[in-house]
Parts: C-alpha cells; structure tokens; sequence
C-alpha cells in the first residue's frame, strides 16, 4: 500500500509542475515566480528568477573567469588548502558561528522528498481532496504509468527485458525486496536510528541551518530520523549544543567524507535520502567523484540523492580577484575555504558514473540586485535529483515469474 501511495505523490507532485522534474527543462513556478518582463523595473524586487543570459551577459562572464584565472595559486600554497582543510571550516565556525547562513526553510519547496511518504501525502491532502489523491493513487499505481515520464518506461523495459505484464509484478516486487534488504541490514548490532523507517543524512550540516528546519518538520514523523555530518567539529558542536537540537532523532558527527574507508554511524543501503547542498563545491575536483561513489552506496535500492551547488558564471566566481584560482573553475577565498562552480553536464556525469539514475538536473538562474547600490548580479546554481535503481534479485525474480506462470 505504502508503494500505492508513494507514486500516487509523485505523480501529484509531477502533475502539478511537470517540467521541473524532467531532466533538461526549465523549472516552474515552485522554483521561484518572480518574473522580470519589462527591465525598467528590475530595482523595484531584490531578486528576480529565470533569467535568461544575454550573448552578451555570457560572455563577458567567461572573459571574467579568464582573467581571474590567468594566475594560479602555488602548487605548495594548494597542498596546504588540501591538506589542512578542516582547520580553515574550523576557523570560519569559531568566527562565525551560526551567524553566517540563514535557515534553509526553503528545502521543503525545492526537495519535497526530504518528508517520509505518510508526510507528503498529509501535505498534499491540505491542496488537494482525498478523492483527488485516491484516483492517481489508482492511476500511478506503477511509475511507468506516470503520464508525464514515458522515457522512464522505455528505458526499464529495454534495461530489464520484461513484458508489460512482467513490468507491474517487478514494480511490486522491488519495493518488497528493498524492505527485506534493509531488514536484512538491520539484524546486526543496534546503531542510532535502527528502529526508524526513513532515514535522511545531510552531508556537510555545518551549523544546522538544515538541520533544524528539518527536525522541526520530522517532529510529526517520530518514525524518522536524520543523520547529519561536517568535516569541522566546531560547526558539529554548534549543533550539538542548539537547543532545538533531539538526539532521539537526529545524530550528528564529525566526518570526512573524502576518506573512503571512514565508517559511518550506520551500515550502506538504508538511506532513504541524502542531502549533499553547498557542500561538493568545497572538495578538489580530484576527489569528488571518489565522494559520490561512497554516499551512492549508504542509499537503499530507491533512495534519492539531493544535490544543489554552485553553477558556471555565479556571481561568486566572477568576483574573486586574480590569484585565487586553484585550478579550473576552482577557487580559494581569503579564509582558506574553496569553492568549485559546477555545470550541468559535469554533474550528470558525475552521479550517472556512481550507478545513479538522473531524475532531475537543471540550471537556476537569478537576477539579484542591491537597490539601494543599484547593482545586478546574476546568481548560477545546479540542482539535482539522482536515484538508486531498484534492482531485483534472484529470489523477488523467481516470485515474480511464480506469480506471472499461475495468472
């Protein structure tokens, strides 16, 4: 029933705005409304989404990059970045503490997977009548018959070689084989959170401005519970200490994801969610594939990997002087912390490389302006969404076929 359900809200979801979960389209209103027709009025709002760069605007973004990046950083001075990283993202949470970042309380706009199934269904019931949600419940009883993903059929079919009548069996199939994989999982010893039934891990938390937009939204979902980690033990401990902070939910630790045999808090294959915001920008390029490929294997079969970063031409990029580019597209700032700026094609190569299915990737442009100033800076970021497959094994193969001989 619980798989009934949860296609029934992604097929809502994917209804209500079917271009934003398609790879390659340009997002909805969801994303941001604010629509900027006529440019006499760009200073009357602080921010203005969708835009759509100019000949012009593009290339002067490029001959900027090429400048700043004409000079690079030492090969001794990059070494240091690398290697003592962790002390810089100390430094910066002593200074700043959680000063720096605003809460996240957009997340639920952007990643609405973020909520358990029981929770996305309560959400939509408050925008749409039961009898709505029950007749797609019966319409997407399986996600290759969500209307608006037909590429998604063809490409399981060819992937699996089964019939149609083979492909609703595996649908049913593959969500009970993920349960008795995680079931399996979860006989050894007791760890935190090895009695909740949707899991979520935030790489990178730093001082919590996700987690406790998060937290507060789980404390309907006692079933829940969110894993959250940093490479800096002072941004963990500013966690820790938060007074909304509820260690019967949620754990915090310190790790460093670039060191893949570091274990974590909890065995691979249970995630059902993982959030990796603003966070991949900060590691060398050398490494992040190597990042990727470790967090694809803490998914469950089904799990969704949420990504968003810094994009090609951010006005972030565009403003570091000469002398700070460590190498392509990859920048130092004056604290020692780096950022990379990523493109959309870069990022599908590198989550499709970890064996995940790209389910959305696109570029967010925006328009922000200082009124008072009266300066235009054109904001660049990459979102994504990537999938673990639901594979079958040979056991959920043999029921299936069992089932499909006695039909």
């Amino acid at each position: 029933m619980n798989g009934i359900w949860r296609n029934s809200v992604s097929c809502l979801r994917i209804g209500k705005v079917p271009q934003r979960c398609q790879s390659g389209n340009p997002p909805v209103a969801p994303l941001g409304s604010r629509i900027l027709t006529d440019p006499a009025k760009v200073f009357e709002h602080n921010m203005w989404d969708h835009m759509q760069w100019s000949k012009e605007e593009e290339a002067a973004a490029r001959k900027k990059v090429e400048e700043n990046s004409a000079v690079r950083v030492l090969l001794e001075e990059q070494v240091k970045y690398e290697s003592e990283a962790s002390k810089y993202w100390n430094t910066f949470y002593k200074v700043h503490k959680n000063k720096f970042f605003k809460d996240r309380n957009w997340l639920l706009r952007e990643f609405p997977e973020i909520l358990p199934v029981d929770q996305k269904i309560e959400e939509k019931a408050k925008e749409l009548s039961w009898d709505h949600v029950k007749t797609n419940a019966a319409n997407g009883f399986s996600r290759m018959h969500c209307p608006t993903m037909p590429e998604e059929e063809n490409h399981y079919k060819k992937s699996s070689g089964l019939s149609d009548g083979q492909n609703k069996a595996g649908s049913n199939f593959s969500t009970l084989d993920s349960t008795e994989h995680r079931k399996g999982l979860l006989k050894s010893e007791p760890f935190p959170g090895s009695n909740a039934n949707f899991r979520i891990l935030e790489v990178g938390c730093g001082a919590g401005n996700s987690v406790f937009p998060i937290l507060d939204t789980l404390q309907n979902a006692p079933e829940s519970f969110l894993y959250c980690c940093d490479f800096s033990s002072g941004a963990v401990e500013l966690v820790k200490s938060h007074s909304a902070y509820r260690a019967a939910q949620c754990c915090v630790f310190v790790h460093d994801v670039c060191d893949d045999g570091l274990p974590y808090p909890f065995p691979d294959g249970i995630l059902d969610v993982i959030l990796l915001v603003f966070v991949l920008s900060s590691i060398h390029p050398d490494r992040m594939q190597g990042v990727v490929n470790r967090l694809s294997k803490l998914l469950k079969p089904g799990g969704m990997l949420l990504f968003r970063d810094y994009g090609r031409y951010d006005k972030t990029q565009l403003r570091f002087k000469m002398g700070h580019c460590l190498s392509e597209n990859f920048y130092v700032r004056g604290d020692g912390t780096r950022a990379y700026f990523f493109t959309k094609g870069e990022v599908h190569n590198m989550f499709c490389k970890a064996g995940l299915d790209e389910k959305q990737n696109l570029v967010d442009r925006r328009l922000q302006v200082n009124r008072k100033k009266q300066v235009k800076m054109h904001r660049v970021w990459v979102q994504g969404k990537f999938q673990k497959p639901l594979h079958l094994t040979q056991k959920s193969s043999e029921l299936i076929f069992s089932l499909l001989s006695h039909s």
